[in-house]
């Protein structure tokens, strides 16, 4: 959620910010913004309600600069408009200041500074902190904001300029993403790589409590306190053209498409066939450590939840240890027990999921072992963790997550293969096991070019105002993870039931107007999905199945292919991806950037 970018150096600023802003639309947002410090060392700002493009149109002709901020905002306080807009600047308008995340005690701060004189002009939680920047005696812009900070509570990823120190942008975090570009003679700043690969792939990322003083030629990093931290450039793994559109229409639609070759990533270098498992090095759990875990709790949210509860699956059919997964957000306020002999195991795609990492940091906070499984290398979850995987799915723009999903379900796969071998899993069923997730890109690259008849039925279906989506076992994370994505791109209300469940309410809703979604693979429940069809079936209730065959009581069958019982949610998973892309496109919405949703939620 929201967007920072920043910019000092030699360079003509407005054109690198408006592009940094465009590379961070995926974020979500529904306002922007940008600040220059002009050639006179005055502050010159521009923002416009909706997206970067009427920000663009607004920016004047002669908007000349070499240093400045910008950002993207998503609504928290106050609706979003034109005055709400970040940056926000002190009445002086000597301070400018863009801010991720939520002040918790804005209401305070605001009744003290309307008190001493202040005139606040917006609804926005952010713009106190402008005005306490500007209002401190000390003497550096380093210290006036470290002053600031003092009398806030909450979460802050924020950049800010002042007039009086034009070479320099002083940037804090605090349980929102800032990262440093390193350039040649150019420093960058922004809330996410993405913004900063097309310039530099030497990054720092702060930690939390950490601030940095950015000038046009070096940096220094130090703590909220002033003691100096130490801060070594890495290099991202991703370029700039991972973040193209590659010849697709919409992100979603590229991601999608790219599963397979993501799965091969995912997999590559991990199998060893020597032993029949997988080397995870990244988990510094030796075998001895993986042999005394008895429980596993997977905390993830939304996507990320519904990954962990195949993954949980995963765990419990081959390692044989009780595994569950549960809400990040749930999770972290109901003072949960923290048993020592559990493995805890974070989920994120950003690795910066603010309800994740706040599990992540109360659980270390009670001694618990944590292992993060995330896609973004050096993201926050990664760094507290004390080891875990990166799912390697590559750079993911759309909002709604389609290849992420794919790769943290096989990261699950691995993860329950190397517990299974350490414990009790046969050397045959390992290498059973191997087979299938060799034979998984594949069979995805199978499931893909079936994209026309999903097209089909995605338009056929798509005048439904509701759709359940039912299934047992494997099959019932895979329904929900549909209904999330229906809902997410297309707006379309769906809800997701196990199919066991169904005639202890939800068939009270089927009738002709209410397509079924049944998930319906081949294993040992076969017949029991195949009664619950019929029950739909005997109400009018019309259905769509995704099975290994064609299903007589379905009115549409999509087929995908076999693999082992445990790797099918993978597969199953992949067309309900593409009929949820279709309806959205049937419908004419904003597929890349749904309403109301955010890429990376990094406030509560």
């Amino acid at each position: 959620m929201c967007g920072i970018v920043g910019y000092i150096g030699r360079r003509d600023v407005a054109p690198l910010l408006l592009e940094g802003l465009q590379r961070l639309e995926y974020r979500g947002y529904d306002s922007a913004g940008v600040v220059i410090t002009g050639k006179t060392g005055d502050l010159r700002v521009v923002k416009a309600k909706g997206r970067v493009r009427e920000l663009q149109a607004r920016v004047p002709k002669r908007f000349a600069g070499t240093t400045g901020i910008a950002h993207t905002r998503w609504a928290t306080h106050g609706k979003p408009s034109d005055l709400n807009a970040h940056p926000h600047l002190d009445n002086d308008e000597k301070v400018a200041v863009v801010h991720n995340g939520i002040i918790d005690n804005a209401s305070e701060l605001r009744a003290r500074l309307v008190a001493e004189g202040a005139e606040l002009v917006s609804e926005t939680d952010t713009e106190v902190l402008a005005h306490l920047i500007a209002r401190s005696a000390a003497e550096t812009l380093e210290q006036k904001v470290r002053d600031a900070l003092r009398s806030v509570e909450g979460t802050y990823g924020l950049a800010v300029l002042h007039r009086d120190f034009p070479d320099r942008i002083v940037v804090a975090r605090n349980g929102s993403p800032v990262v440093l570009g390193i350039g040649e003679k150019e420093m960058f700043v922004a809330s996410d790589v993405a913004a900063l690969v097309a310039h530099t792939r030497q990054v720092v990322t702060l930690e939390d409590g950490e601030m940095a003083t950015l000038k046009a030629d070096d940096f220094r990093t130090y703590t909220t306190e002033g003691s100096r931290t130490s801060a070594t450039p890495t290099t991202v793994e991703w370029e700039a053209e991972s973040y193209d559109m590659g010849g697709h229409d919409t992100y979603m639609h590229k991601e999608i498409c790219e599963q397979a070759e993501a799965v091969d990533r995912v997999l590559r270098g991990r199998i060893d066939d020597r032993f029949a498992t997988v080397r995870l090095d990244g988990l510094n759990l030796d075998a001895r450590e993986a042999r005394g875990v008895r429980r596993i709790k997977i905390l993830g949210c939304g996507t990320s939840y519904h990954a962990g509860q195949i993954g949980a699956q995963l765990i419990e059919e081959l390692a044989r240890i009780p595994s569950d997964a549960e809400p990040a957000s749930e999770f972290r306020y109901r003072n949960a027990v923290v048993d020592p002999d559990t493995l805890y195991l974070a989920v994120s795609q950003s690795g910066e999921t603010y309800d994740v990492l706040a599990a992540v940091q109360e659980l270390k906070r009670k001694g618990a072992r944590v292992l993060g499984v995330v896609n973004v290398v050096g993201s926050a979850i990664a760094r507290e963790s004390d080891g875990g995987m990166y799912v390697h799915a590559g750079p993911e723009v759309c909002v709604v997550s389609t290849k992420c999903f794919t790769n943290t379900v096989v990261a699950f796969a691995l993860l329950a293969l190397h517990l299974g071998r350490v414990r009790d899993l046969s050397v045959a069923d390992g290498r059973r096991i191997i087979a299938g997730l060799r034979k998984l890109p594949e069979q995805i690259e199978q499931v893909l070019k079936t994209e026309p008849d999903i097209k089909r039925l995605a338009t056929h279906f798509a005048d439904a105002r509701s759709m359940l989506f039912v299934g047992r076992v494997r099959g019932y994370p895979v329904a929900r993870e549909a209904a999330l994505k229906l809902k997410e791109v297309s707006y379309v209300h769906a809800e997701a039931y196990p199919a066991s469940e169904l005639k202890h309410g939800p068939l009270a809703l089927v009738e002709p107007a209410m397509p079924t979604v049944a998930i319906v693979p081949d294993d040992d429940l076969l017949e029991k999905n195949r009664a619950a069809m019929e029950e739909i079936k005997a109400r009018s209730g019309r259905i769509l199945a995704v099975a290994h065959q064609e299903q007589e009581k379905a009115d549409h069958t999509i087929v995908v292919p076999k693999n082992e019982d445990e790797l099918d949610p993978i597969l199953m998973g992949i067309p309900l991806q593409l009929f949820a892309y279709h309806t959205a496109l049937a419908l004419g919405r904003d597929i890349d950037k749904p309403r109301n949703l955010a890429k990376s939620v990094t406030v509560e």
